[in-house]
């Protein structure tokens, strides 16, 4: 895949996942997201992997 378009999924999965962790823990509220747990868990994790795509994506050899 080109590089640049999995850079920019690996920032929109870093985004995703902030937002999913602040509504998780009651920052953002609105939403039936808003103080759930598993939200505060699930979104660290898809954050992390939005930075491990990012990453990897600009170190791969040309």
């Amino acid at each position: 895949m080109n590089r640049p378009f999995l850079a920019a999924i690996g920032v929109v999965l870093f985004l995703t996942g902030c937002l999913w962790t602040l509504q998780g823990l009651g920052v953002i509220g609105g939403s039936a997201m808003s103080g759930n747990t598993v939200w505060a868990v699930i979104g660290p994790v898809v954050a992390l992997l939005g930075v491990l795509l990012a990453v990897r994506s600009s170190r791969d050899s040309r």
